[in-house]
């Protein structure tokens, strides 16, 4: 029973002591998978912060695909569709912000 007691009370302690990470957004995975030479972790993850705040969850999970089939991106760009342009005006913000905000 002791040994029970010392062994929750070390897992407890030892949870609220690790560090915490927050979870890689589709946009942090797709930049660290890409196998562009530029991309490293801080980065991707500076690029990921800036689609947090100016794209969806849902844009997201489609401007990632866009670094592993860049037809997509074309595709959405060409789009007569007014959801594709909307798309593609929040893309080009993101884009910019985080040119000016995450360059060297």
């Amino acid at each position: 029973m002791k040994n029970h007691i010392l062994a929750v009370t070390f897992a407890t302690l030892s949870a609220a002591m690790a560090p915490t990470f927050a979870a890689a957004g589709p946009i942090e995975n797709a930049c660290n998978s890409s196998e562009r030479p530029q991309a490293h972790r801080a980065l991707c993850r500076c690029i990921d912060s800036i689609a947090d705040m100016t794209l969806t969850r849902s844009e997201q999970r489609q401007v990632a695909r866009f670094f592993s089939d860049p037809q997509r991106a074309q595709d959405v760009r060409m789009s007569k569709t007014t959801r594709d342009n909307e798309l593609w005006a929040r893309y080009r913000a993101f884009g910019d912000l985080a040119e000016a905000r995450c360059a060297g």
